[in-house]
Formats: C-alpha cells, sequence, structure tokens
C-alpha cells in the first residue's frame, strides 16, 4: 500500500475517533418509542459526520455543545423549530422528578440550585414552569397582558413558551438566597412585579 493509502486510512479513522467523542458527549435520550430514539441517534450521528444534524430538536434535550446553543433571540435553537409554547414534553427535561418541565440546559442548573439552597437550610419551590401556548392565552386572560398593568406576556412571547422561566415559591429567606446566588445558576429576576418569576438567562 502506497502512502497516500495509508494517509487516507489515517484520516479515516481520525474521523471516526472524532464522531465517536462527539457522539459519547450527548446526553441519553428519554425517547417514549424506538423511531424517535433512532431519530435522534441519527440526528446525533449526521451532526457529528457533517454537521448536518439538528441536535436536539427530533426530541432529545440534549445537553451537548448544538444542544445548548442560543439563537440572536436568545431561543435555545434545540426548540426554536417546534415554536413558543408548542414544544412536546420530551423535547424538554424534568427538574429535579417534580413534574416541571424546562430546557434541558435550564432544567439542570435549576436542579443544582435547588440542591445547593437546600443545603444552605432554604426552600426552593416551584409553581409554574414550562407554559404551553393555551395556558399562555388563559393566563392572559386571567391576568392581563403587562402592557395593559397585567401580569402576562403576549401569547407566544413569554419565556415560560420556550421552557426558560420559572415561577418560585419563596419566602423572605429564600427570595434573599435567590437574590444573592440565582445569577450564579443564570437565573436573573427580570419582571418587574414579579419576584417570583425568574428566567434562565446563561
Amino acid at each position: 500500500m502506497g502512502i497516500e493509502g495509508m494517509d487516507g486510512i489515517a484520516g479515516i479513522s481520525q474521523r471516526i475517533a472524532a464522531i465517536q467523542a462527539t457522539i459519547g458527549t450527548l446526553a441519553p435520550v428519554a425517547a417514549t418509542t424506538t423511531s424517535s430514539s433512532g431519530a435522534a441517534f441519527a440526528d446525533a450521528l449526521a451532526l457529528a459526520v457533517d454537521g448536518t444534524g439538528t441536535a436536539g430538536t427530533s426530541g432529545s434535550a440534549s445537553s451537548s455543545a448544538a444542544g445548548t446553543a442560543l439563537d440572536a433571540d436568545g431561543v435555545p435553537l434545540a426548540l426554536a423549530a417546534y415554536g413558543n409554547g408548542k414544544i412536546p414534553a420530551e423535547a424538554l427535561s424534568q427538574v429535579d422528578g417534580t413534574g416541571h418541565r424546562l430546557w434541558a440546559p435550564a432544567a439542570e442548573s435549576l436542579g443544582r440550585l435547588r440542591a445547593d439552597a437546600a443545603a444552605a437550610g432554604v426552600t426552593i419551590g416551584i409553581t409554574d414552569s414550562y407554559r404551553s401556548y393555551e395556558s399562555q392565552v388563559d393566563v392572559a386572560a386571567r391576568k392581563g397582558l403587562y402592557k395593559n398593568g397585567g401580569l402576562a406576556a403576549v401569547p407566544g412571547t413569554s419565556d415560560h413558551g420556550w421552557g426558560m422561566a420559572v415561577d418560585l415559591a419563596l419566602d423572605d429567606k429564600a427570595q434573599s438566597w435567590m437574590r444573592a446566588n440565582g445569577a450564579r445558576y443564570g437565573f436573573v429576576e427580570d419582571t418587574p412585579r414579579e419576584p417570583w418569576h425568574w428566567a434562565y438567562k446563561p
């Protein structure tokens, strides 16, 4: 075999190692069917091989680099294709077995935040998390829109609809802890008149 043939084999070996390393960084997919699991694997493989996969838009809540990317508006690329308030449950991650769901990086960070707060003797409860479009319409009807002095975003524009905001149950001690520590976990109190609302802004 000539030098060119050896170079080709070495190149292929390096590419296989790179693909295996990329696939190894992907979080396990909690799929409900074989087809969605297969689609997620095919998507991850396509991303690793030639960069054409969507890394997360096929039901994966991957915490890989591609799965944590945001667009210019701060919307997770892994969720943008679904639309605000239209994200299927399997594309979000559960927070600490609470039943609340968020974008995977937000869920993971909130889990760490709550565990660290608990270790400091502080309880951080959750009253609301991901909000479907229909839920956003309901909240707007009940609480009124911000622009009219109410407490709701225009349906389809809420951070809740991207799985990037939570409403927390906070006593005075917990509120103080959040204000002192929330930003370390990517959570900011960004809505006037709503001290319970915390958005994930990595």
